[in-house]
This record gives structure tokens, sequence and C-alpha cells, in this order.
């Protein structure tokens, strides 16, 4: 995965356990694309320090991912419910599928899937 691909998941999942100036400097780097040097001179602290926290907040986030493994589960049903869609689309196209109660499985199954989707 690429890294700021990860480090912005990371931070959507466990952000919220970092401290609000962890938060603040890490949102400059991963969200605002900002250098080191730009959110070292908006905190008034060196480049050093930002890069050091940026550092520390992406072993921490690593860290709540390795124990709680929720980035992890999200990908795995986001797949399973994106298999189930494509079978459901798959059903409805069916030879085999009679017009009124198969099809309307069908149909439902695809938007129970699609709101699942939608709220993952």
């Amino acid at each position: 995965m690429e890294k700021i691909v990860e480090q912005g998941l990371l931070y959507d999942f466990y952000g919220e356990l970092l401290t609000r100036h962890q938060r603040q400097i890490y949102e400059g780097i991963v969200y605002d694309n900002l250098s080191l040097g730009e959110i070292a001179q908006e905190e008034g602290i060196s480049r050093q320090a930002v890069h050091d926290i940026v550092k520390r907040c992406d072993k921490t986030l690593q860290g709540y991912e390795e124990k709680l493994k929720l980035i992890e589960k999200f990908q795995t049903i986001k797949a399973k419910v994106s298999g189930i869609n494509q079978l459901s689309e798959q059903l409805e196209k069916s030879e085999q599928v009679h017009e009124g109660e198969y099809s309307s499985y069908g149909i439902r199954i695809k938007q129970l899937s699609s709101e699942i989707l939608q709220e993952l």
C-alpha cells in the first residue's frame, strides 16, 4: 500500500487516539501535504521535532493496527460485500432467475450490499 494512503487509513481509524498537537502536525503532513519546514514554522518548533513527531505518530498508529486490526477487518468486510454485490448483479442477469420472487431477492441483496459499502 502506498505510504500516504496507509497513513491516511491509519489516521482515519486511530487518529483520535493521538494528542491534539500530534493530530495537528500529522494532518499537516498527511492531508494538507505541508512540508516539515512549513509545519515547523507554523508550530514554532524545529523541522527535526516535526519529523520526530510524525515518525512517532506513524509508529503509534501502526501499533494500534497491529493490536486491533480494524483496518484489516474493514478491508476484509469491504471485499466480501463487494463480492456479494457482484453475485447479486450476476443473479439479476441470470436467465435462470424467474421474474418475481428470485429477482426481488437479488435486487434487495444488491441494495443492502451497496448500503454497507457506503457506510464503510
